[in-house]
């Protein structure tokens, strides 16, 4: 952990913070979905993570993409925003954090699909019939659910 994060852990260590975060879902030509093997609580997730101070959202959210998947969006577009008690998490170090998350989707990007930054241990591409949500990080479930009601 880095940036703005890191600094207020160091003043609130682990209680409850609130967590501004931007994301992206990636999603194929064949319609499906980019998640990566966390490497903290071994669940499947999408690329994201802490906006840093006077920055935009959407920059944020490209930026995590390419440090957690080694993509460069092309282009991205708003899909859903995770709030609430169900995006309350509690991190295997003990940090915890109510988030506020602003997910996007994105259909074209550059690169190929690699864990640049070693918060991932493995990434795969998921049809939507094979995605079991009790596999899902547990703060993003809820983004899943509703993603893969909009493409079934």
């Amino acid at each position: 952990m880095t940036g703005y994060m890191a600094e207020m852990r160091k003043l609130v260590g682990h209680r409850t913070v609130i967590q501004c975060a931007a994301s992206i879902i990636c999603i194929d030509e064949h319609g499906r979905i980019l998640l990566g093997k966390r490497k903290d609580n071994h669940k499947w997730g999408y690329s994201g993570g802490s906006v840093e101070i006077d920055e935009y959202v959407e920059d944020c959210a490209k930026r995590e993409l390419y440090e957690e998947m080694g993509l460069t969006a092309e282009n991205i577009e708003f899909f859903f925003v995770n709030s609430g008690p169900e995006a309350h998490y509690i991190y295997p170090n003990g940090d915890e954090v109510s988030n506020f998350e602003i997910v996007y989707i994105c259909r074209h990007w550059k690169g190929e699909p690699i864990a640049l930054d070693g918060e991932m241990e493995e990434l795969r591409f998921f049809s939507s019939n094979d995605i079991d949500i009790s596999e899902i990080s547990p703060p993003i479930r809820k983004v899943l659910v509703e993603l893969l009601k909009k493409i079934n």
